[in-house]
This record gives C-alpha cells, structure tokens and sequence, in this order.
C-alpha cells in the first residue's frame, strides 16, 4: 500500500511538471528538432464488471459475463506539434465495442479541466476496436441498453477512468520523436460477410478492386529521437466478432489479442498493462467484414442442409437464420482459438510493417471537430440534386442479424420488399416505437422500417440524431473519425473522396495517407452505399439514417478540408451538441446485497489443484475457491489472479487474469444465501520453465452490513515438468 501510494505521489508530480512546461512552450529539457514530434503513449485499464452483467455487441440478453478471460484497456496517443505543442491530437484506442457520446463527454471534461488549453473536444478522438466480448451497458442512448437492463454505470465509470489514466500517462510520456508510416497486406484474415451486397456496387467501381474487402494494414509507427520505436497504431477493417454470443468471460476480441501479442513480444517480461511499449490496433471501414474466414454454414443437425453453406442472399438455413454461422479459422478447436489466429495475423502484419521500408511523416498537426444534426440534414449531391438524411430508423433486416450473429423469429437479411411483413410485427413494432409517418417511410425507403427510433423520445432518446464530426492531421497523415461502421465500399468512396479534396485543395500532396478510424465518438450504426442500402441486407437494414447517409458524411467532412490547412484559423460552424442522456437513464441491474462463505472462509479452496501429478505444456491447471462477488471491486490496474512461480525461494508472479492463457469464471451458487465460487484456470503455455508453481486468487467480499474488505488465497503448490 506504502508502495503504491509513493507511486501515485511520483506519477502524479511528473504529470503536473509535463503539463506545466508543455502548455507554456517547448518542454523543459525538450531540444526541438525541425520536423519533430512530441509523441506520448500510454495505457489504461478500463474493465467493468465481469459478472452480472450484459455484454456488449451481440445484443443478446442471454450473454450475461461470468467471468474474465482478458482485461480491456484504453490505449492513448498523443502527437504534438515540436514547434508549436499546443497543437496536438489524442487518439484513443479502447477495447470496446464503440465510442459513446456520455462516455466522451465525461472523459473530454475531466482532461480539459486537469489540462486547460491542452485537451479539448475538438481534439480527442475516442476509437472503439468494436470488439464484442466486452462488458456493456455504457452507451447513453436507450436502445443499446436494452439487453443490459439500461444504463451500467459501473461500466462507463470504468472506461472513463481507465481512459483519462491513458491519457494521463501519456501526456506524462511526451518527448520528442518521429513518425512514419506503412502498408501491408493481409489476404486471410477479414472477409466480407455481405457479399451480395457488395455486387450491387457499380462493376466498374468493383474492377477497381482486386478483393471485396480491404486486405490493407496500414500502420503509424512512433518512434524516439533516436530510432527506436515506442509503439504503433494500425489501421485494418476486421469485426471483433472471433468470440461469439455463446462466450460470457469478459475478453478483448482479435484486435485486443493483436495488442497483447505485440507488446508481449516487444517487453515479454512486462505484465500486461504495464509495458512502456504500446500497440495499438484500430477499427476501419469494419461494416461488412468478418474474421470468420472461412464462410458461413448451416448447423442443422438431422436437417438436409447442414454443414451446407448458407443461401447467400438472404443467409438462411431452410428459409430462417438461426442456424446460419460464420467459421473462424479455428472453428474445430474453440472460438479462443480462432480468435488467436486472428490476433496473430493482425500482429506478424504490423511487425512486418514495423521492421520493413516505410515513409517518414512530417508537417503540421491539426484536428477540426463539428457536431452535425443527422436526422435533418440536407445538401447537394455532386449533381445538384437536393437531397436530405433522415431521423434514425432501423430496418427488418437488422432483426435478421449476421452471419457473426445470427437474429431470432422470421426475420431475414436482404428483405426490402413492399410486401406486407408479418402482421405480428406490424402489431408490435407500434407498440415498441412509434409507427412511421408517410414522410419518415418516404425518406428511408426503400428500407421497410421496424423500429422508428428517431421519433423514440420516451423515456430518452432511443438512438442519436446529432453526430460528432472530425478529422485528425499529423503532416500528410489524416485520420477520419467516424461515428458509424462504414462498408468496404461505403469506405473506399470515403477515403477516395477526401484525399482527393485534401490534394485539390492544396492542404496536402500526392503522399496523403488519409485512414478511417471507427466507430468513434457517437455510435451512429452503420453507413452504406446507396447500392448496399437498396439490397437491405442487416448493413443497409441498419444504416439509420437513410440512403444518403455516405454521401452526407462525404460532403461535410470535405467541406471542413480547409480547415486542416497549415495556417488555418477558426472553427466551423457546427450544429448543438447532443443532449446528455445519461441524467435521465434508467437502471434495472440490482447490486450487490452481500456475499458469504457458507460457513467456510472467503478464499477456502474447494477443488485443489493436483498436487502429485507433473503438468506439461498444454495441460490445464484448476483451482476452485469460496468466492465473493467480483462487482465488489473491479481492481482496476490489478488482476483476479495471479500464476505464480517458485524462484529462489520467492514467489514470483508470472501470469495475470490479463493473459490469454489464464481464465476467471465466477459462479452463484445461491442468491438466497449469498454463496459463490471461483474458479481459476491456467493453460500452460509451450517453453514455460520447468519447476513449481500455485495460483493465487484475490477477491473482495461484502457483509450484510458493513464495508467490502480484501482476501486472498492460494492453491497448493504444483509442478510443471
């Protein structure tokens, strides 16, 4: 406690010097080098409740989390301009399924108000890898929150404060560095899970193309003054889809796994979360991809169709989805499995990167940030045709899910008939939301409307109508910040449409890199071509705000160009901020009422390991303890468990409930008495020291009346052969 006190004294001061000396001018002992960068990285642990609590993603109400199978973090970037470092940009890289707009709002006031001028909303970038395996209950619009039984607060407390952590640790980083940048290509790790949809594109556009999904890794390696590297972000469209609905321990998905593995292999002695090395793996244009490379098949035992593929257009298995799954590369071993596979993938692409020829990126740093009312949007196509978006609606087809995750009832993808659909959903939908005028059905069609969520004010908003809009600019490196999960299509249009107007423009040259980083900031759903949108699979089904959509984001981002210029001043004319949701939300989830021990000690192991046998590479180790509930403490930036190693006489902690080889599963054994147990698993992995070792697991428990207090335990001792 001594230690960790003294710790947090030191950090603490060291931040408030860098602060002090940055927001007044070239850092204190920082010799500005033309060209340079003041580049930060650090890493926060932002956790929610592992138990009890609905995932996020899936939207299934059944996905309950029982346990943790690796810890999610935020990982921040911040870039200054050496010659001018109140110009810089926070890129924030989180382990979640989406960036929200309460989220935002929380994490953009407490870094402003700890560093005035520094930190703004026009500024940071809030990135969510859109992994599934999270905990939920964190978004402030009302529909997201529906399987998680409304607002989790402990949810979004969490990934604030693990985020403004990251910030903060990164802030207290900065130094001078360089940045380059450079591709790679991936060919078996994404696939496009729409395919059909895709075709509705132009075929001269598609010829343009060699793959219908974006195969290319494009990454931005942050290095010190002298060359080596301090970490990296990656760009690369793949859906954090590897663990699917069936999984309930807590984890990060492929690109949390790409971080971990990275990092790992640049400081393998660092616990995760610890290492000074970060690795960022971000989301791109992820609309219509799947990690599940291996298609998608019917698993209908005893029908005729099983083990076939799914009908294509519309992904059913005897005329309904259920059945219908995407295969991961490690299908016939495990969901972890495939998600590792993945993982690597995306890991040995940006070491290619990273040890390969690569471009320097050099020139100033600028961010532009506007708030724009989706719901009343109106423009002019390139044509002159007058057009406008719409208030948020969603689609038959969102109904009829992917095939990442299937839907329920009768609902298919790639319906957008005029056809009566079942009048027990043209009943219901009435009752859920209310119906749509003819106004609101002419504006999204030819999306036949399930849910009219834009019209849903009761008891708040059931889905956003004002969205943030940014860009980031670190020289000829320009990121989009999109609040929506764009197709591979609806992306390259994107891309394509504002490097070429950052070229025209004179703001950039021929060597724009110009990336897609989503979904960020508000979780406005998806985006679509006009195409996609007509062939109403669950992208179209689910892009709210009608077929102009792509196009809206299109023009305004282009118009806001002139503001990433060098010499630029001002800032554009924006729409109101989006109303705070959070105030009004509605909570169902009980908490915690108290643990016991059932006449044992917190801690007691029930189950020992094996205390006569020789464990091996690739056996799994167990122990089941007298648990309490983890909700009682999230132990951010600590861990459940530990693996530890007999060195020397000394027990030395190896593993944490943050390595993929490691799982905490928590179990109610009796809510009326209040009873639990833990169990804690380790899978050993290969070139692990042969010797003795224990698991050692650390809980929290709650009295009826009284205050949590700590416990620990431990397993007998085992050895490893």
């Amino acid at each position: 406690m001594l230690y960790d006190t003294m710790a947090g004294v030191v950090w603490y001061m060291t931040a408030f010097l860098a602060s002090t000396s940055l927001f007044n001018g070239t850092p204190m002992g920082f010799q500005v080098v033309s060209g340079q960068y003041l580049l930060g990285l650090g890493t926060g642990d932002i956790t929610g409740p592992v138990v009890e609590t609905n995932m996020m993603g899936y939207a299934s109400s059944a996905q309950t989390d029982t346990g943790l199978h690796m810890r999610q973090r935020s990982r921040a970037f911040i870039i200054a301009d050496a010659s001018s470092p109140s110009n810089r940009v926070v890129f924030i890289n989180a382990d979640i399924a989406m960036g929200d707009t309460g989220v935002r709002r929380s994490i953009v006031s407490q870094l402003s108000s700890q560093f005035s001028g520094l930190y703004t909303n026009e500024n940071i970038a809030f990135v969510g890898t859109h992994q599934h395996s999270g905990v939920g209950g964190y978004l402030e619009n009302l529909l997201p929150q529906i399987t998680s039984l409304g607002y989790v607060k402990q949810t979004a407390d969490a990934i604030v404060a693990g985020t403004v952590r990251a910030v903060q640790r990164a802030h207290a980083s900065l130094a001078p560095g360089k940045l380059s940048v450079g591709n790679t290509t991936i060919l078996d790790a994404n696939i496009n899970r729409s395919p059909t949809a895709y075709l509705a594109n132009p075929a001269s556009e598609r010829a343009r193309y060699q793959y219908d999904q974006d195969k290319e890794m494009t990454v931005l390696r942050f290095d010190d003054n002298n060359g080596n590297a301090r970490g990296l972000l990656s760009f690369f469209a793949v859906h954090g889809t590897s663990l699917y609905e069936n999984n309930t321990l807590v984890s990060t998905d492929n690109k949390g796994m790409a971080a971990y593995l990275y990092e790992a292999w640049v400081e393998p002695n660092s616990m995760p979360g610890n290492a000074t090395f970060v690795a960022g793996f971000t989301q791109s244009n992820v609309g219509d991809t799947s990690p599940n490379t291996l298609g998608a098949f019917c698993e209908s035992p005893g029908k005729d169709w099983d083990g076939l593929p799914c009908e294509s257009n519309h992904s059913t298995c005897g005329g309904t989805v259920q059945d219908c799954h995407g295969r991961g590369p490690g299908f016939r071993i495990s969901d972890f499995e495939s998600n590792r596979i993945i993982g690597d993938k995306q890991f040995r692409a940006a070491q290619a990167v990273m040890n390969g020829p690569r471009t320097p990126v050099s020139g100033a740093v600028r961010s532009v940030h506007m708030y724009m009312n989706m719901s009343t949007h109106t423009f002019k196509l390139p044509n002159g045709t007058q057009v406008s978006t719409c208030p948020a609606a969603m689609g038959y087809s969102f109904a009829g899910g992917t095939t990442d995750g299937p839907g329920a009832f009768d609902f298919i993808q790639g319906d957008n008939s005029s056809n009566p659909q079942n009048p027990f959903w043209e009943i219901v939908k009435g009752a859920v939301t209310p119906l749509p005028s003819a106004e609101q059905k002419a504006c999204q069609d030819p999306k036949p409307i399930l849910l009219n969520t834009g019209y849903a004010h009761t008891p708040y908003e059931w889905a956003p109508s004002t969205v943030d809009v940014q860009m980031l600019r670190v020289g000829n490196f320009v990121m989009l910040i999109m609040p929506g999960e764009l197709t591979t299509m609806a992306g390259r249009r994107m891309r394509g449409a504002l490097r070429a107007q950052l070229i025209s423009s004179g703001v950039l040259g021929s060597d724009a890199y110009v990336v897609i980083a989503g979904p960020a900031n508000t979780y406005a759903h998806y985006v679509t071509t006009r195409e996609e949108y007509g062939v109403q699979r669950y992208e179209g089904a689910s892009t709210i705000f009608g077929q102009y959509t792509l196009e809206a984001y299109i023009d305004k981002y282009s118009s806001l160009v002139p503001l990433l210029a060098d010499n630029a001043i001002g800032t554009p004319a924006t729409d109101p901020a989006p109303v705070d949701q959070t105030s009004k939300a509605i909570s169902l989830q009980t908490g915690v009422v108290f643990d016991s021990a059932g006449g044992k000690k917190f801690g007691d192991v029930l189950i020992d390991v094996n205390k006569t046998a020789l464990y091996h590479a690739g056996d799994t180790v167990s122990a089941q303890f007298v648990g309490a509930n983890p909700r009682n403490n999230l132990r951010l930036e600590g861990t459940f468990l530990t693996v530890d190693q007999l060195v020397s006489g000394q027990w030395k902690a190896i593993r944490s409930d943050s390595h993929p080889s490691t799982t905490y599963q928590w179990l109610r054994t009796n809510t009326v008495t209040g009873t639990s147990t833990v169990t804690i698993s380790w899978t050993i992995e290969s070139g692990t020291p042969a010797g003795t070792y224990r698991l050692s697991y650390f809980g929290d428990s709650k009295p009826l009346i009284g205050s949590i207090s700590a416990f620990s335990a431990t397993s007998s001792s085992f050895t490893v052969a």
